[in-house]
Formats: structure tokens, C-alpha cells, sequence
């Protein structure tokens, strides 16, 4: 669910090493977005070799996004200060990646990575904790959501980069690390944690006695199809007879695999578009489309989303209420619309991440830096963070959903009977 590593979709650029693989990653850069601290800091782009600088040079000329004209802006070799000034044009999510960035990547696509287990968010040059992963060291150790970060090993993280914050962290190797935060705004705590690799659980699940399942996907990774269908499958064995609605939980989730956002999506749609992408090169353009078959039998569902619900999560969200098959409900997404491309440099070790698409909703908007606004709008605190049988039982009590549910509960009870009867 947290990492800096997570993109919207990467095409791969022909190498032996990246062929067949695609992935989303959103990589929350500066503020506003979660973070993990499993990153490194920002790559130096001074030591690198005129053949890198000129690959990366290319690939911007060719693939990026938005054409910057760039064909006689150098007159000759590009220098390393050039290639930093060109970045600084680029939109935030387009970078340098060192080997240990890329192999973080791979790592966290299968649903693992090496961190203390936090999600944050930056405001105003503070850094905040939005979650803590289930059974990670940052959990164990007793950090909670709300905790503002105030000091890595003695140092003060005020203002600091996520970048340098996350090299602090990093820094600590196998030793443990000194987390200094300040609770309530007023209590200061200090705690020593080390860093180790956590398997990251992209789905929880609850059943209601009414039949009504809570879903979770904290992040989209290559098990989240699998973990989703098996989740929902053995919930309505449980439940006996057909879910009467879905609740899925987006907020808070950062994105992950474009193909896992697609699948899911697929699994609750009949028919229609599920997104697509546009941009300078042929295989920057795509489009997808839904399969028949719906898990769900056409049980009413309830999306929810915060500030917080980027990338991955906004694609299904979108997919799902634009095709009126579900109901979104909270607060207006993050508005994380834009597509990467992962390009391998030199003999593949290194890489550019590079924004060379945006994506459409199915009626065709581009959400970037403007979210989804959900149908109904509630706040955060209404819906509890832990209880599961409020959350159902305050999203049952819409009348928007209600009157599905009622729908719904019917055609079930049906089937109920008819099972007896049998």
C-alpha cells in the first residue's frame, strides 16, 4: 500500500529484462501525497556517463508527454547541469531511477518491500502518518495513525524532502532507527525501530450479518486480482446465498499495477469501457474494455474514497460509476491522472521514469490534479477507521444505497427460498 514506488502505467521500452511486465507506480513527490519510507534519496544525475545523458536526453525528446521542442536546445553534448535543468520542466513524477530504486520497484509490484511500514503524508513541510501496515515493524512498535514525524535518528525532519527524509531512514542499514514524533500535538514520543522486509496484504475483508461485505484493497499489485476474487468468493460461501451489496475501501490507497486496477474492475463489470490512455507514441494510446461476467450478479456496490485514493484506485473507482455500477461515496480523490513509462538506460540497472501518457475516465475525463468527486459526499470522521459494522452500517443507511440494497435483498431472498424449498 506505501511505497515510493508507485506509478500510474509503465510501458516498457523493449530490454530483456523489462519485456512483459506492466505496472502502475505513483511516486508521491514534494507534499500531499503517501509515501513509504523504503526509498532512497533523489539520484545524483552529476555522475553519470555522456551516453546516459544522452539516452535520457532522447527518451525525453521522444516519449514525454507534452513536446518541449527540444531538438536544438542543446548545440552540443549535453552537460550534466543541463540534464538536472531539464528535469526541473518535467512534472514531478518523472525521474532518474539507481538500481536500488528500480529493484524497489519490482520488489513492492509482488507485494513486498524492506521499511518500517508507515504511510505519511507531507503539510506544510510536516510529515504525518496516515496508516500503519498490518504486522510491520512501525505497528509493533506502537506508531499510529495522526503521529507527526518529527526527527529521524536525532535528526529534525521539519521541511525536509520526502527524499531525504526516506535516506535518513535508510541510512540506519540493519541497525535500528530512532523515530521521534509528536502525538496530539503535544506528547513527545521516541521509538526504535528496525527496518525489515514486509509482505504487503492487498486485500481485508468483513462480512455483515445482513449480507453486506466490507473489501478493502489497500494497494494494486500483482496478487490483487486473485486475492480479491478468492476474498469475495469465499465470503458469499460463507454468507450462504449471493452478497447483497459490496463495499469497496479505497481511501488511503496509493495505486499500484494498472493490470491489477483493470482486472479488478473486470471482475464487477459486465460490459463498457474500464479507461484508457493518450498520448505522443503509438503505445502510449491504449483502451480497455470490460468482459462479460459479474461476481456480483449485479449486487449493489458502494465505493469509498478520500484525498488520499490515487492512481490505480481512482481507475476503478472511475470505471465502476461511470459504467452506474457503483455508487461513490466520501471525499474528492487525489487526482493522480498521469501515465509513466519505465525505459531502461544502458544495460538496463538504471532507468527513466517518465510521465508519456494521460489517462480518461470512461466518460472521457482526464481527473489529473482535479480527483473524482464522489456521488456522496461525507467526511472522514463519520466513517470509522476501525470498526467495520459502522462503516457498513452507515453506508446501509444511505438512501442512495438503501434502496438498492432493498432491491437487492428481495431477488436474494428469492434465491433463499427457492434453496429451501429445493
Amino acid at each position: 500500500m506505501l511505497n515510493i514506488n508507485h506509478i500510474d502505467k509503465i510501458h516498457f521500452i523493449p530490454s530483456k529484462r523489462f519485456i512483459g511486465l506492466h505496472l502502475i507506480l505513483l511516486l508521491a513527490l514534494l507534499c500531499l501525497l503517501m509515501q513509504s519510507f523504503n526509498g532512497v534519496a533523489k539520484p545524483s544525475l552529476k555522475s553519470l556517463h555522456h551516453q546516459q545523458l544522452n539516452e535520457i536526453l532522447f527518451n525525453i525528446n521522444t516519449y514525454y508527454v507534452d513536446d518541449l521542442q527540444l531538438h536544438n536546445s542543446f548545440e552540443s553534448q549535453p552537460t550534466n547541469q543541463q540534464v538536472e535543468a531539464l528535469f526541473e520542466r518535467l512534472d514531478p513524477y518523472s525521474k532518474y531511477l539507481d538500481e536500488t530504486e528500480l529493484d524497489a520497484i519490482f520488489s513492492s509490484t509482488n507485494g513486498r518491500y524492506t521499511g518500517l511500514g508507515i504511510e505519511v503524508k507531507v503539510t506544510d513541510g510536516r510529515v504525518y502518518i496516515v496508516n500503519t501496515i498490518k504486522n510491520s515493524p512501525a505497528e509493533q512498535a506502537g506508531l499510529q495513525v495522526n503521529d507527526e514525524l518529527t526527527a529521524i535518528n536525532q535528526q529534525p525532519i521539519v521541511n525536509k524532502s520526502i527524499e531525504e527524509v526516506a535516506r535518513l531512514i535508510r541510512e540506519s542499514g540493519q541497525a535500528a532507527v530512532d523515530v521521534s514524533v509528536k502525538r496530539e500535538q503535544v506528547t513527545e514520543l521516541n521509538f526504535s525501530i528496525k527496518r525489515q522486509q514486509i509482505n504487503l496484504e492487498s486485500v481485508q475483508s468483513y462480512l455483515a450479518d445482513t449480507g453486506v461485505a466490507l473489501l478493502s484493497i489497500n494497494a494494486f499489485n500483482n496478487h490483487t486480482l486473485h486475492d480479491v476474487a478468492r476474498t469475495v468468493a469465499k465470503m458469499q460461501i460463507n454468507n450462504g446465498f449471493p452478497l447483497s451489496g459490496l463495499i469497496i475501501d479505497l481511501r488511503d490507497n496509493p495505486g499500484g499495477t494498472l493490470q491489477g486496477a483493470i482486472e479488478v474492475a473486470d471482475l464487477f463489470l459486465d460490459s463498457g469501457t474500464i479507461v484508457s490512455t493518450k498520448g505522443r507514441f503509438n503505445e502510449a494510446n491504449q483502451y480497455y474494455k470490460a468482459h462479460s461476467g459479474d461476481i456480483l450478479s449485479g449486487a449493489p456496490i458502494a465505493v469509498l474514497i478520500n484525498e488520499n485514493s490515487a492512481s490505480a484506485a481512482e481507475i476503478l473507482a472511475a470505471a465502476l460509476r461511470d459504467n452506474q455500477r457503483a455508487t461513490l461515496v466520501g471525499e474528492t480523490s487525489f487526482g493522480k491522472g498521469s501515465v509513466q513509462s519505465l525505459i531502461p538506460l544502458g544495460n538496463g540497472n538504471t532507468a527513466l521514469k517518465l510521465t508519456t501518457a494521460r489517462y480518461y475516465t470512461p466518460a472521457g475525463q482526464s481527473i489529473d490534479g482535479k480527483g473524482i468527486a464522489p456521488d456522496v459526499s461525507i467526511n472522514q470522521t463519520m466513517l470509522s477507521e476501525i470498526d467495520q459494522d459502522v462503516i457498513i452500517k452507515n453506508i446501509q443507511g444511505l438512501s442512495l444505497f438503501s434502496s438498492l440494497l432493498d432491491k437487492q435483498d428481495k431477488k436474494q431472498l428469492t434465491a433463499k427460498q427457492l434453496i429451501i424449498m429445493q
